[in-house]
C-alpha cells in the first residue's frame, strides 16, 4: 500500500507500508516522518543508535535523522510530509509537536499508544486512504485537517490548562536549541531569549521529568557532531568550526566527555561496523 500526494507548491505527503523499499522517499531529505508498528516488531538504527519498536509504538523523526532498517518482523505504516505541505512551525499552536516530537537530537521519542490512541490513529490512516481516492480541489485541505489530528505530544504529556505554559516553555527551549546550538552553548543564552532565569528553566525541566537544559544543549551538539563524523567526509578541524568550538582541543574534550571515545575512535568504530 502506498499513497503519495503532491501539491502545486511542491508540498508532499505520503502514507506507505513499505518505506524500507522506497528509495525515492528514503532519499528525500525534506520529509518529517511517523513510523508506527501495527503488528510484530521493527528493528531500526537511527543515527547509528539501535532502536526496537513493537506493536502499538510510534516514533517521530525529522529530516535530520538517518534511518536504517535492520529487521522487519511484522507490519508498520509510515506517514511522511514536508514543510511545504504542512509547516510544523507555522501551525505549532494547532499540533504542539515542534520541539517535543520533532527536534534534532538522536534521543528519539518512542511513544506507546493507548488502545484509544491506536483506534484514533487507525481512523486517521483510514481517512487518509479514502481522501487519496477523491480527486477534487478540497483534497489538500482535507489531508491537512487529518494531519492536525495527530496531537500526540499533548496526549503523551497529559497537558492540562494548568500545565500549558510550562509545556510551551519547554518546547520553545528545544526549538531555540535546534536553531542556535552552534553559536550558543550556555543555558544563560536561552534563558535570556525566553526572559527567564537559568534556575527557573532548570526547575521547570525537573518538574517535567526531563534532562537538564544544559544536558539538552550538549546532546544536540553531540548528535550533530556524530552525524558529521558518520555521514560526511569533513575533518575534525572542519567539524570544530561548524559547531562553533573555539579550537579542536575543546571540541575533542567535549566529545570524549559525552561519548567516552575520541573523535577518531568513534568514527573508525562506527564506520567499520
Amino acid at each position: 500500500m502506498e499513497y503519495i500526494f503532491n501539491t502545486r507548491l511542491r508540498g508532499n505527503i505520503a502514507l506507505t507500508d513499505s518505506y524500507h523499499t522506497n528509495l525515492a522517499l528514503q532519499k528525500d531529505n525534506t520529509l518529517y516522518k511517523f513510523i508506527w508498528v501495527q503488528s510484530g516488531s521493527l528493528q531500526l538504527e537511527i543515527d547509528h543508535v539501535p532502536t526496537t519498536l513493537v506493536k502499538g509504538e510510534i516514533i517521530p523523526l525529522t529530516p535530520l535523522h538517518h534511518i536504517e532498517f535492520k529487521a522487519i518482523n511484522g507490519e508498520y505504516l509510515t506517514l511522511l510530509f514536508n514543510s511545504n505541505f504542512y509547516c510544523i512551525f507555522g501551525h505549532d499552536n494547532e499540533v504542539s509537536c515542534n520541539g517535543f516530537l520533532f527536534n534534532g537530537t538522536s534521543n528519539v521519542m518512542q511513544l506507546k499508544l493507548s488502545e484509544s490512541q491506536v483506534a484514533s490513529l487507525r481512523d486517521i490512516t483510514d481517512s487518509l486512504t479514502s481522501e487519496y481516492a477523491i480527486k477534487d480541489n478540497l483534497q489538500e485541505e482535507m489531508l491537512r485537517i487529518l494531519l492536525k489530528r495527530t496531537r500526540i505530544a499533548r496526549e503523551k504529556f497529559s497537558v492540562s490548562p494548568e500545565r500549558e505554559k510550562a509545556f510551551d516553555m519547554v518546547r520553545q527551549f528545544y526549538v531555540l536549541v535546534d536553531n542556535h546550538f552552534k553559536e550558543k552553548k550556555m543555558v544563560q543564552d536561552y534563558a535570556d531569549m525566553l526572559h527567564r532565569s537559568p534556575k527557573t528553566l532548570s526547575n521547570l525541566f525537573t518538574t517535567c521529568g526531563l534532562p537538564s537544559p544544559l544536558r539538552i544543549i550538549h546532546e544536540r551538539i553531540e548528535a550533530e557532531a556524530k552525524r558529521l563524523l558518520l555521514y560526511s567526509q569533513k575533518s575534525a578541524k572542519e567539524i570544530t568550526e561548524i559547531l562553533g568550538f573555539e579550537d579542536q582541543a575543546t571540541f575533542s574534550r567535549f566529545f570524549k566527555k559525552m561519548t567516552g571515545e575520541s573523535v577518531s575512535e568513534y568514527r573508525k568504530r562506527e564506520k567499520r561496523e
